[in-house]
């Protein structure tokens, strides 16, 4: 391997491990609310560039807007349990009361089409503080974990005319696209 690439290598690592997170509010025309979680080195640029792609879709930086969330512990459990059989919402229900978790719900698809090829993956959603031990009574119980994290939940829905939707859309693709923003969080229904 070339010491040049090497050299490029301990930089990018370098400067990753300098990154920082920050968390950014913001408002869309018809009053929806967005919540980015952002890596960057750089938290100036990002910003600037987040608010320039923001204004550019119809949606300005907004103070307030994470109270129209709540932060939750979620765990992602594989459709189909350790033994290959899929698990029943009934089954999943009585797991996350043996587990401690508030509620579960299948995990909601963005493309209706992959939808119908494989089965969706079901997200039991608890308090932060205990989001490790009802990891572990889920696995304990049988089923397969695929992620354990921490997200915003939005507290209400709201419902946008197709004009704006279209909009709101766009911007979530753009912003998707960004290279920095981690998450992305949005009280659309």
């Amino acid at each position: 391997m070339p010491k040049a690439s090497i050299e490029a290598a301990i930089r990018g690592a370098e400067r990753a491990a300098a990154a920082t997170r920050v968390v950014y509010e913001a408002r869309g025309a018809g009053g929806w609310a967005l919540l980015l979680e952002v890596l960057t080195d750089n938290p100036r640029r990002s910003q600037h560039e987040i608010r320039l792609l923001l204004a550019r879709n119809g949606a300005a930086m907004a103070d307030g807007a994470r109270h129209g969330f709540e932060q939750k512990g979620v765990v992602r459990v594989a459709p189909r349990d350790l033994r290959g059989s899929p698990v029943s919402l009934e089954a999943a229900l009585e797991a996350a009361v043996e587990a401690g978790a508030q509620d579960v719900c299948r995990e909601e698809e963005e493309e209706e089409e992959e939808e119908e090829e494989e089965e969706a993956a079901l997200k039991f959603i608890c308090e932060t503080s205990s989001l490790r031990a009802v990891r572990e009574r889920l696995e304990a119980s049988g089923l397969r974990p695929l992620s354990a994290t921490i997200e915003y939940l939005p507290r209400d829905r709201v419902a946008l005319p197709e004009g704006t939707r279209e909009e709101a859309e766009r911007l979530l693709q753009a912003l998707g696209d960004y290279p920095d923003v981690v998450n992305i969080y949005h009280n659309i229904q």
